[in-house]
């Protein structure tokens, strides 16, 4: 049965061009690291260096897939980059400790297409061309998404597969810390950007979501049957990472590793046109409004919300704009321009139960409307603000009062499991 649903995605929903996959070892494997690679020469030498570290990888029996990818109109500078990481890898791959894939996706004739080529293209070229080689026989075979410029702690790739042989959810993010930046000015960029990161999934806790985890495309991973059923990695050349994790949720849960530890990079960056390394290099050129705060007024508005939500799903109300309403006339306009009013009726017609009904409104009412929301209420009621104006203002869910800003993000980093190992 597998068998028959790996061959029904290939067919029908893989990547299909001239790509391949190269082994350096011949077999069915347990699972990959997918990890794509884009002008990194200069950094592939220290991830090899963290994974051969991690004496853990090659007892997982895991194989780690590179794939060295540009777009066609690339520059000749990324070109020959990538040319010397394809060189690096097929020389030292037989000497690694554990097995290599190679794809490349680079070299003439074999580079993504100028239009939606990007990381998402990339890391679904991984996955895809990933599943002929995993072993179903057995366990289900886990697949992890890995960067080319993160470092990984010992015991990592043991830890993540202790974790799918015990938990229930199809999905997994793995908790991460950046690495420490070179200068002073670097530093504070990327702790203020890791601090949004974490004061927005703590505030998410906080209000009930069922979507509070991190979406950092280097720490997540899942089950070969979960990729398949939530129909496998999106192509969007940004977001990937954070639309992947909220199907996995959907369809088969998202819950956090122990043990193991992601380190991404601190640097700025252009490979992406948003996320870390764009925020941080907007900090670095001076840009007062590149990494604005959600307000709490922002969640506890979504807690209110969610908490009249489940009871409307246990109730089967029909009165939840009324409800929406008095609690605030933002929350009511924006449910209006989403058409909530339409789709609640739906949901109420199509499923009996408070389970599957609660279900139905959450997947409806997903991470992308949650932020949505936020959005909307940020840009009218509630602008987003520089984090030393709120972050000290909501102990519940962010840290007591006197705090630091550094201080805050070690303390946020401890309750959210990011702790080295």
């Amino acid at each position: 049965m597998r068998g028959d649903i790996v061959r029904a995605y290939l067919e029908q929903r893989a990547v299909h061009g001239s790509w391949s996959l190269e082994l350096t070892r011949s077999g069915l494997f347990p699972g990959g690291i997918v990890i794509p690679v884009l002008a990194e020469a200069d950094t592939l030498l220290i991830l090899l260096e963290s994974l051969s570290s991690d004496s853990s990888l090659p007892a997982s029996g895991l194989l780690v897939v590179f794939v060295i990818n540009n777009r066609e109109d690339a520059g000749s500078d990324v070109k020959s980059d990538n040319a010397r990481s394809l060189a690096l890898l097929r020389d030292i791959s037989p000497r690694l400790p554990f097995p290599v894939g190679i794809i490349d996706a680079s070299t003439p004739g074999f580079s993504l297409p100028d239009k939606g080529g990007g990381v998402g293209l990339a890391r679904k070229l991984g996955h895809d061309l990933l599943l002929p080689s995993l072993d179903f026989s057995g366990v289900d075979p886990v697949i992890i998404s890995l960067d080319a410029d993160t470092q990984v702690s010992q015991g990592y790739a043991g830890a993540i597969m202790d974790h799918f042989r015990y938990s229930k959810a199809g999905g997994a993010v793995i908790p991460f810390t950046h690495q420490s930046a070179t200068g002073e000015r670097e530093n504070q960029a990327i702790e203020r950007y890791e601090l949004f990161l974490r004061c927005y999934v703590a505030g998410l806790a906080h209000a009930g979501s069922p979507y509070a985890f991190h979406t950092v495309g280097s720490a997540m991973a899942c089950r070969a049957s979960a990729y398949l059923k939530c129909g496998g990695m999106n192509k969007r050349q940004a977001g990937e990472d954070f639309y992947f994790l909220q199907s996995l949720a959907k369809t088969s849960g998202v819950e956090q590793v122990e043990g193991a530890m992601v380190f991404p990079s601190p640097r700025r960056s252009w490979r992406v046109p948003f996320g870390t390394g764009r925020s941080v290099g907007m900090l670095l050129d001076g840009d007062p409004e590149a990494v604005l705060f959600y307000r709490p007024e922002c969640y506890l508005l979504l807690q209110k919300w969610l908490s009249v939500a489940e009871a409307g799903c246990m109730n089967r109300s029909d009165d939840l704009m009324e409800q929406a309403g008095r609690l605030s006339s933002y929350l009511h306009s924006f449910l209006m321009d989403q058409n909530f009013p339409k789709t609640w009726s739906g949901l109420l017609s199509h499923n009996p139960g408070q389970d599957r009904l609660s279900r139905a409104f959450h997947n409806w009412f997903d991470a992308f409307r949650t932020m949505k929301l936020f959005h909307y209420l940020s840009d009218s009621s509630l602008p987003r603000t520089q984090p030393e104006q709120i972050v000290n203002t909501w102990p519940d869910a962010w840290g007591k009062a006197e705090l630091l800003l550094h201080e805050r993000l070690e303390y946020l980093r401890r309750v959210q499991g990011a702790i080295q190992v």
